[in-house]
């Protein structure tokens, strides 16, 4: 039997597989759709709560962001109440990438949620509640 690390490993690797192949042909990783996705669910975003949401240094930040930036990907517009201060949003070019990339993600939970039914699925949201720190 497999080890839950084993399960995670392998479910991880198959959940991020679609995404990590569209991510190469753009010359792109994990990161930059790490970046996207949450860019994309909190518009208006501050670069210091990018960085707070994923726990991230800002050099680890400065290289995916200015190539997504770069890319017109993503939109960096300055505070109309500082303007030292960057809000992020993406271009409608970054919206559609985000949207591919993630559209795979929730369609493959969507149909494992049907299939495991409602009571395992809260499950897993309790499991990977606790597994975040996020409880």
């Amino acid at each position: 039997m497999l080890s839950a690390i084993e399960l995670m490993y392998f479910a991880y690797r198959e959940f991020t597989s679609h995404a990590d192949k569209i991510l190469d042909r753009r010359g792109l990783n994990r990161v930059h759709h790490r970046l996207l996705y949450f860019i994309e669910r909190n518009p208006n975003l501050k670069i210091g709560e990018l960085l707070e949401t994923l726990a991230i240094s800002k050099q680890a930040l400065n290289a995916p962001l200015r190539q997504l930036i770069e890319m017109n990907l993503v939109c960096p517009v300055a505070d109309e109440a500082d303007r030292r201060v960057k809000r992020l949003c993406l271009t409608e070019k970054g919206k559609r990438l985000e949207a591919e990339l993630t559209g795979a993600q929730v369609r493959r939970l969507g149909r494992v949620f049907e299939v495991v039914g409602a009571d395992d699925a809260n499950r897993w949201f309790r499991v990977m509640t606790e597994l975040s720190g996020r409880s």
